[in-house]
């Protein structure tokens, strides 16, 4: 009998980012910061730092760490909403728009829960940082000056920087949700879409992603595509393959990961977690997000007012909880702690170059299988 070749997962895109297996770990925010995407790279994928919240400075500390970390590709992701104020509004400008009933909600709330509002020092320095998604400009700048291998843009379209980002030899690609977002972004442009169907963690959109990946693919072919949302071991990674996608996007695996910059109970709850139970909640940053539910998250579903919209929830909840929004910890009921629904196949926190190992291993062994055989079924 003729022994089948191992199958490559080398596909045209892991040629021109210069990375050997299509796995690419989600941009997560401050969470996936040097030393997870670092790992990712190092282990032969590609790693993506999450900067958003981050003052440009701060995104170049960020991008030095890494590259003393590894020396292969990497990526910055932030979040691109519609040009809002950008020259960088500050927290205590768009704090200022905030209605009254918002902000007596939000306090309601944090009260209930022991988070004291402080006029501190802190709190002044806090109310000072640029507020999310308004500084947008100065952080690609920074990223575009470092050389950056890979930019992901997030919710928004990069066709205004496009250009700026190829002369600087850095390949963009942007997060899309539906079909017609996909279209926007690839004639204005970008070099990858990645498509992330409803299950993913953080944000999303309305779409599944069985039901997204093949529209997608039909609508901006020959633009490559990368598959996200619901995907966190080899059989998703096989499957995308299969279809025609590129690589994968994976975030709610790397987060229970050694690497992974969020407290060690936020980890043991994604390890606990079911498929059911990430929630989509608007209530921390405007936006669609499935994370798990908590105080604060229970708290606006039942409130009679709906959250308000980027930038403004970010900074009433940068206002009212402070720094455990974003998982210090330091109360853990209020805690924002994002997961799509492959959460259910979490069993244990490993280091990231296990996941990505793993992953590759067992996409490897499916694909040697097909066309499937009956005599192979067990």
């Amino acid at each position: 009998m003729t022994q089948r070749a191992t199958p490559s997962l080398r596909t045209p895109l892991c040629e021109r980012l210069g990375i050997d297996l299509p796995i690419i770990s989600a941009g997560m925010g401050p969470i996936s910061g040097p030393k997870l995407a670092a790992a990712v790279s190092n282990a032969g994928g590609l790693g993506v730092m999450g900067c958003t919240t981050m003052a440009p400075e701060e995104v170049r500390s960020y991008i030095r760490q890494c590259r003393e970390l590894t020396d292969r590709p990497f990526g910055v992701d932030l979040i691109l909403p519609q040009r809002i104020e950008q020259g960088g509004a500050r927290v205590s400008d768009v704090a200022s728009r905030i209605p009254d009933e918002h902000r007596e909600l939000a306090e309601r709330i944090a009260r209930k829960h022991g988070v004291e509002r402080s006029p501190s020092g802190d709190r002044r320095s806090a109310d000072d940082r640029m507020a999310l998604g308004t500084d947008a400009e100065a952080q690609i700048d920074v990223i575009l000056e470092e050389r950056v291998p890979v930019f992901v843009g997030a919710l928004g379209s990069p066709g205004w920087m496009v250009d700026r980002a190829h002369e600087s030899g850095t390949l963009v690609m942007s997060m899309v949700g539906n079909v017609k977002q996909a279209m926007r972004v690839a004639s204005d442009g970008a070099d990858v879409v990645v498509a992330q169907g409803s299950e993913g963690g953080g944000h999303t959109g309305h779409v599944g992603t069985m039901a997204l990946l093949p529209q997608v693919l039909d609508a901006v072919s020959p633009t490559p595509v990368v598959a996200a949302g619901g995907i966190g071991d080899g059989r998703g990674l096989a499957a995308s393959l299969v279809m025609g996608c590129q690589a994968v996007w994976v975030g709610t695996r790397f987060l229970a990961t050694e690497e992974a910059g969020i407290a060690g109970w936020m980890k043991d709850e994604l390890v606990d977690a079911g498929d059911q139970s990430p929630i989509i909640s608007r209530s921390y940053t405007g936006k669609r997000f499935r994370m798990l539910p908590n105080e604060w998250t229970k708290a606006w579903d039942e409130a009679s007012i709906d959250p308000l919209p980027m930038p403004l929830q970010p900074v009433l909840v940068m206002q009212a909880l402070g720094g455990m929004a974003g998982g210090d910890g330091s109360n853990r009921a209020l805690t924002q702690n994002g997961a799509g629904n492959v959460a259910g196949l979490i069993d244990k926190v490993v280091p990231a170059a296990e996941v990505v190992r793993d992953m590759a291993d067992e996409a490897q062994e499916l694909l040697a299988r097909w066309p499937w055989s009956s005599s192979r079924a067990t």
